[in-house]
């Protein structure tokens, strides 16, 4: 699903700054709080494609039948 594979990319992308905003790098810190947003925007990307992968499966049931009759 290309809506999880960019997930995973801004993930990805934010390891070194995180890790630099971790030692107390200032800069780091806004663009980690910047790559959070896009991770936000992409985590919400997703369910929006599941929900439809969803609903476009979905299709009305066929009644159960009634039992037969049991000797």
């Amino acid at each position: 699903m290309q809506e999880y594979d960019r997930l995973k990319e801004v993930i990805v992308s934010a390891e070194d700054d995180v890790a630099k905003a971790d030692k107390g790098n200032k800069a780091a810190g806004t663009r980690v709080r910047k790559t959070m947003q896009e991770v936000k925007e992409a985590a919400q990307d997703v369910r929006k494609k599941v929900l439809e992968l969803r609903d476009q499966g979905e299709q009305p049931s066929p009644p159960p039948s009634p039992p037969g009759p049991s000797f």
